[in-house]
């Protein structure tokens, strides 16, 4: 027990330190994307989610994992998600944003987690109704992880969907290229010749940013100590959080961040005299009728706070900064949102779209969509007086 629970430590600590360093947040991956065609943060998380899936699916086949998380899968992802993306744009951090930005020292984000805290727990008194007429008139299918149901090897499947995605993100790239070198008026052989040339122009683009990454981080690697101190290229963070990942796998299960969470509101609840464990969804469904204690991935989440204050105060980046009044409501309805959203659908960001696609569970690829989209929305109604890139 003590060394799962200092893998736990460690995993959570590397965790936030990586979020930290490389400022890893899907809102701003997505968000900033929307708004601006800024496609730093997004390339990170790309990146991560291809890693982690190639990493663990070698992992699965070999048999060094412990558990998937598959939910049942339907329109509750979808619902929920779409609920999720709306309340972590208005909030300005996911759920692991959150967390890295409340170690660094933002009360805003702490207010966050306590809304965040509320929503759970709602959720969990509106659970035997939800039960009836909200999961099982919305779940179509039993849970399930394409690694388990498929002939072809886990690893070599991993390899697959990350080569496919690598080439589908290159022709956007190169078409965005060719559509700028032929103009808007280009005439139709022009357009079937950039469409053509497109995933080559791409990957060539690919290959010459990986390489100026490269020949970066090999650079800073010369004064590591100085280099360690700076903002990291999200990438370098990806690889960070990719191995820590991976070792979360091999020890206990995949990433997540509000489930745990939720684990922890009902925790503190018990300890302030709420019988937590009368009620079905903690009782039976997050703590398995195991009674409401602490539990290892509890503690993974707690220090994923830990390492973002230790990377922060490394770099020169903690301080306590109170919010302004204006920013208080995005933290309560943000949060609120986020809260009850992650168990409607369920899960968060990194449960559906880092893990849950990672594992290419069914559920997490249609949970995704709907976060995907509540951003956009999101993003759209907050810049709807400038209007969006995209």
């Amino acid at each position: 027990m003590l060394s799962t629970l200092l893998v736990a430590a460690l995993v959570g600590t590397a965790l936030g330190a990586f979020l930290q360093k490389g400022r890893f947040c899907f809102v701003n991956a997505f968000r900033d994307f929307f708004a601006y065609k800024d496609s730093r943060v997004t390339k990170g998380v790309l990146a991560a989610t291809l890693l982690t899936m190639v990493f663990w699916g070698i992992a699965y086949q070999f048999g060094y994992y412990q558990t998937f998380w598959t939910p049942q899968w339907g329109l509750t992802g979808l619902v929920g998600g779409f609920i999720f993306g709306i309340g972590m744009t208005y909030a300005g951090g996911c759920a692991s944003g959150t967390l890295y930005r409340a170690g660094e020292g933002y009360l805003q984000f702490w207010l966050t987690l306590l809304c965040m805290g509320i929503g759970y727990a709602a959720f969990t008194v509106a659970f035997p109704t939800l039960d009836s007429t909200y999961f099982a008139a919305l779940t179509v299918g039993e849970g399930v992880s394409l690694f388990t149901v498929t002939s072809i090897p886990a690893g070599l499947l991993g390899v697959g969907v990350a080569i496919v995605a690598l080439i589908g993100y290159a022709t956007l790239v190169g078409r965005a290229s060719t559509t700028a070198e032929f103009g808007e008026r280009a005439d139709v052989a022009q357009l079937h010749l950039g469409a053509l040339r497109a995933p080559v122009i791409g990957l060539r683009q690919f290959a010459r940013g990986t390489a100026t990454y490269a020949r970066g981080l090999a650079r800073a690697w010369r004064t590591p100590i100085a280099a360690s101190k700076q903002p990291w290229d999200p990438r370098t963070a990806a690889l960070g959080i990719t191995a820590a990942a991976v070792l979360w796998f091999t020890q206990h299960s995949i990433v997540g961040v509000t489930g745990p969470e939720a684990r922890w509101t009902g925790y503190l609840l018990s300890q302030v005299g709420v019988e937590a464990n009368s009620f079905e969804y903690w009782g039976s469904v997050l703590f398995q009728g195991q009674g409401v204690d602490v539990t290892v991935d509890m503690v993974m989440i707690a220090f994923v706070i830990v390492g973002a204050f230790l990377a922060a105060v490394w770099s020169g980046d903690f301080a306590v900064r109170v919010p302004k009044r204006r920013r208080l409501p995005n933290a309560v309805v943000g949060g609120l949102l986020m809260g009850a959203g992650s168990r409607l659908a369920p899960g968060c960001n990194i449960g559906n779209i880092y893990s849950g696609i990672a594992e290419l569970s069914v559920h997490s690829f249609i949970a995704a969509v709907g976060i995907v989209a509540g951003v956009y929305v999101m993003t759209h109604w907050i810049y709807r007086e400038v209007g969006c890139a995209i």
